[in-house]
């Protein structure tokens, strides 16, 4: 293991892991919660999906991995409507995919290539760095609203629960 097969492995689990999270949240809300605004100058849930699936295929696929840039980015956060949300996660979730995908795939070496995506001069290792605290920021937006608006514990973390205290309890 290198530092750079290191980097690539938890980056890429990471995508992963917070896809999976954000398709939790998703299938707990009905279509009107997902396209819910609290006012004209937020995004719904239903324009972060949109708006992350755009983000990871013009850093990753484009930039990363030379694909075409095809990303309409005004439009997704445009959206009002329309999209069932199963929809919009089945395209997150292609999306991340292929960004694994790309990733995982990339050599070590690639790392310092230069790019540039949105105008800005980066590496792809910048670019990758940047999809994941993107996609975890938005992931986290989606998270916290599925809670306001579920009222439920969503149960990420349900492994710890208690931990702290299991030892003092053992302690004789």
């Amino acid at each position: 293991m290198t530092p750079e097969s290191e980097f690539l492995r938890f980056t890429s689990a990471t995508l992963d892991q917070l896809c999976g999270r954000i398709e939790v949240c998703v299938a707990k809300l009905t279509p009107e919660q997902v396209w819910t605004r609290g006012g004209d100058q937020q995004n719904a849930i239903g324009n972060l999906l949109l708006h992350l699936a755009g983000n990871v295929r013009q850093w990753i696929l484009s930039g990363v991995g030379g694909a075409p840039d095809v990303r309409a980015r005004d439009a997704e956060f445009a959206a009002r409507e329309g999209i069932a949300p199963a929809e919009l996660v089945a395209r997150l979730r292609e999306t991340v995919t292929q960004a694994i995908e790309v990733i995982r795939g990339l050599p070590a070496e690639r790392l310092l290539d230069r790019i540039t995506v949105q105008g800005y001069d980066v590496t792809a290792m910048e670019a990758i760095f940047h999809v994941v605290e993107h996609f975890s920021g938005h992931a986290f937006q989606i998270i916290f609203a599925t809670k306001l608006l579920t009222n439920q514990d969503l149960g990420f973390y349900a492994h710890l629960s208690g931990a702290l205290t299991k030892p003092a309890q053992n302690a004789g």
